[in-house]
């Protein structure tokens, strides 16, 4: 996150989902997503969605971000582990206590060899702190 986060979120649906307005391919979930943007804005939180996953995370598209709001789990995790494999956290969003965990599975193959890389797990430890201590409207300092 950049130092003065805008709040931004994006959210999306399928893959390929609009083109200029038009669906093009498969629209699941537009109809829920397009609602909670709109409340979020009118809430007066920088939000906007559903936009394609296809699209949103190369360099220029993060650059317009802070937040990516997933709706599918490989949605989220291909483009995160692809870009920061070694220390993107996962944050599980409307439970009732703070979960994290690494983007990354459990490494059966190395366990107990002594070398695994526990930056991912670090990583997460500390956002969990982060988020536990912060108040809930406050942006989180940058990492």
């Amino acid at each position: 996150m950049r130092p003065s986060p805008s709040g931004t979120c994006a959210s999306w649906n399928t893959p390929r989902s609009t083109d200029g307005g038009h669906t093009t391919m498969a629209s699941t979930g537009a109809s829920d997503v397009a609602p909670a943007v709109a409340r979020l804005v009118a809430d007066g939180i920088d939000a906007r969605g559903p936009l394609p996953a296809d699209s949103l995370f190369h360099a220029r598209a993060r650059a317009g971000y802070d937040v990516a709001l997933c709706m599918y789990h490989d949605q989220a995790l291909i483009p995160i582990k692809t870009l920061a494999f070694d220390h993107a956290v996962n944050v599980t969003l409307g439970l009732p206590f703070v979960r994290t965990s690494p983007d990354h599975g459990t490494a059966f193959d190395i366990a107990g060899k002594g070398v695994a890389d526990p930056t991912s797990l670090v990583a997460a430890l500390k956002l969990a702190a982060q988020l536990a201590t912060a108040d809930s409207r406050a942006p989180l300092p940058a990492s």
